[in-house]
């Protein structure tokens, strides 16, 4: 097998698992392997157990949860040096789990991940919170432990929820407690994913953006906003083929779409090209 294929088709594995069975840790270094060919996810794999077996023998048993996930912040930050990029948050190796480790760098979801899955290891359990615009952690068995993984796992009542969704939607969105509910390594994986496409488009890398959202469509066939997306790109971008396909796709799916006769539009021109 061509090496530059293997992390796609590890991807691809990954993403056909039910959401109890996907490695977080793992799918998101195959989404950097990807991105730079030759990565091997294992050696990373192994920092966060090292980083795991360092923190366990400073967790008093008898702390309280709270105390527990200070502790895990506490040594991320102080010792790891793990922190937020606020000077280049566009980065894209903030959205890549091994230069998130290598540098210390990262954006919330990725640093997110990284307590996650330290804390997995090490008896601190943490979930991720989906929130719009700033991705949060919350303790798997004290939901109303909330905390910031881009300021040093500071811990957020629901009124510093309220009001960083105040701040960043600049008042257009209402807090609704159910903002707060844990996400799911597949959900989580997409948003990754949808970061990293954003960030390339706005860079003008093309493929690299219809790569993202490949790997979104593998984890969500489904996804309409995707699927169009990627139909547009590849129209535009020689693959008449797959555009026209994916297009198809998305009308079928959003029969109601108010873009509906603009897309059956470009089927049909794309259609008439590819034929001649």
């Amino acid at each position: 097998m061509d090496t530059t294929s293997i992390p796609r088709v590890r991807f691809a594995e990954i993403a056909r698992l039910p959401d109890e069975r996907i490695d977080l840790a793992e799918a998101a270094l195959w989404i950097a392997a990807e991105e730079q060919p030759g990565l091997d996810p294992a050696p990373w794999l192994a920092r966060l157990d090292q980083m795991a077996d360092r923190l366990r023998p400073r967790l008093e048993p008898a702390a309280c949860d709270l105390e527990r996930v200070r502790a895990l912040a506490g040594y991320l930050a102080d010792e790891v040096g793990l922190r937020g990029n606020a000077e280049d948050y566009y980065d894209p190796r903030n959205s890549l789990l091994n230069e998130v480790l290598a540098r210390g760098l990262g954006i919330p979801i990725t640093l997110a991940l990284v307590h996650m899955e330290v804390g997995r290891r090490a008896g601190v359990p943490l979930d991720g919170v989906g929130f719009p615009g700033h991705f949060l952690l919350r303790h798997s068995q004290r939901p109303q432990l909330l905390f910031d993984p881009f300021d040093r796992g500071r811990p957020l009542t629901q009124e510093d929820c309220r009001a960083m969704l105040d701040r960043l939607s600049g008042g257009t969105l209402a807090f609704d407690p159910r903002l707060l509910k844990p996400a799911g390594p597949r959900h989580i994986l997409i948003r990754m994913l949808n970061n990293l496409r954003r960030i390339y488009l706005h860079r003008g890398e093309m493929l690299r953006t219809i790569g993202a959202l490949d790997r979104v469509l593998l984890l969500d066939p489904d996804d309409v906003g995707a699927r169009r997306d990627r139909g547009l790109l590849s129209l535009r971008w020689g693959d008449p083929e797959r555009g026209i396909e994916d297009l198809a796709c998305y009308l079928a799916l959003e029969p109601e779409a108010p873009d509906h006769a603009a897309i059956e539009g470009l089927i049909q021109e794309a259609g008439k090209r590819h034929v001649h």
